[in-house]
């Protein structure tokens, strides 16, 4: 009897400490089950604000930057508006700060900067543009919420949660031209528009045949826009110019820091079509002379010293104002222009004068058209005047990596 009597107290007392032992892992259990609720529903409010500051922050960088290339202050307003129209925990976002400033790609880090003036972009390389704050290139949203509701978690004493997150957005440097960007298959040589300090000014007034000068005497070409690497080396035709003049420009993406097929001689039948396109275009009065600006967007390549490779790289595109085209064989004065009108920040033009050389100079000494070195630019065959106010195609294009002066036109969330 005394062994059953002691068998029956080793059984209670284990039982007791099995229902301690129990007591604790329900407790712990219940820790855990709270845990994994409440983790889980606050990894979603956090996803819901991931996804008010992603959106906020792609709709400000969109319109970071005016049509001038200026910062435009109201890019805060619209991230904060797209930010705005997300909810999390079931209501709108509770907490939204927009910030403007400079992301660098070398340091992965956004320096806040909410200047409305904007650095110059083309005389400057992307490394030395990363590392300069003032360089605003991006648009930064943050978004909170500070009274995430608990649920298990309230059992131990845990009533609300803070949760924050913010995403980043910048805008890079165009890599690619979209299709119909560039609205005619002539090159400009980037040396032949830039200034002592490589902006572009277009002070050179033709792009080609441009004097006498065999050093300089191609400051542009015709281009098919093709960037095949077989078959950009073989240049262009009078075949394949004849469907791009006076067309709907270049039909694919083009992609800077990559050559093009180029051709910087005379192509007499396309030049031709050129010169029909532009009295299409500019002859108000049907006399056969054009009477007007005539604006287009080109590529923009390089060719050192002004002779153009049959494969140049493209290195953007520059939107300009062509005010002439001599297509005679014969350079003499019996066919220049004798009236102009429209032109940007100038008075109307006109002379009377039968002596046409008289009237060129005129021409040439009201509108700033320069020679290469910098004289009154010569009634030259077979040549095309522009007028010396080029300025850069802004913006346009995907993200690329290098800085050609020309931003993107859609934005990137950092990653």
């Amino acid at each position: 009897m005394k062994v059953i009597s002691k068998f029956k107290n080793k059984f209670w007392e284990t039982k007791g400490a099995t229902i301690v032992v129990v007591a604790v892992v329900l407790a712990v259990l219940l820790g855990f089950a709270a845990l994994a609720v409440d983790v889980g529903y606050l990894y979603g409010v956090r996803n819901e604000l991931q996804n008010g500051a992603d959106g906020g922050a792609l709709a400000g960088a969109l319109v970071l930057f005016n049509a001038d290339g200026s910062i435009n202050p109201n890019a805060d307003i619209e991230a904060e508006r797209i930010a705005a129209a997300n909810n999390a925990s079931g209501q709108p976002i509770p907490q939204i700060v927009v910030e403007r400033g400079h992301w660098s790609f070398a340091t992965h880090i956004f320096t806040a900067n909410n200047s409305t003036t904007q650095v110059q972009l083309d005389e400057r390389t992307f490394e030395e543009l990363d590392v300069d704050p003032n360089f605003i290139n991006a648009v930064r949203v943050t978004t909170s919420d500070d009274n995430a509701p608990s649920f298990f978690a309230r059992i131990l004493g845990y009533q609300s949660f803070f949760v924050r997150t913010d995403a980043t957005a910048y805008i890079g440097f165009a890599g690619r031209l979209d299709p119909h960007d560039v609205d005619q298959p002539i090159a400009i040589c980037e040396d032949s528009i830039q200034d002592g300090n490589d902006a572009y000014t277009c002070n050179i007034g033709r792009m080609i045949n441009s004097g006498s000068n065999e050093l300089n005497n191609e400051t542009g070409g015709w281009t098919n826009f093709d960037q095949d690497i077989a078959t950009c080396q073989s240049g262009t035709n009078a075949n394949e110019m004849s469907g791009l003049i006076c067309g709907e420009g270049n039909p694919n993406e083009i992609e800077l820091g990559i050559g093009v097929g180029a051709n910087g001689g005379q192509i007499q039948s396309s030049f031709s079509d050129f010169t029909d396109c532009w009295l299409a275009n500019t002859d108000i009065d049907d006399d056969g002379k054009g009477d007007k600006p005539w604006n287009i967007t080109l590529l923009v390549v390089e060719c050192p010293g002004n002779n153009m490779d049959n494969c140049s790289k493209v290195v953007g595109a520059v939107n300009l104002n062509i005010i002439w085209i001599n297509p005679q064989n014969d350079p003499g004065f019996d066919d220049v222009p004798r009236s102009m009108t429209g032109v940007p920040d100038k008075a109307d033009w006109s002379c009377n004068d039968l002596n046409g050389e008289n009237c060129w100079s005129s021409f040439v000494s009201h509108y700033n058209i320069q020679n290469v070195d910098g004289s009154p630019a010569p009634y030259q065959q077979k040549a095309i005047y522009f007028l010396p106010d080029c300025t850069p195609h802004v913006p346009m294009g995907e993200t690329g990596g290098a800085n050609f002066g020309i931003l993107a036109k859609y934005p990137y969330l950092v990653q």
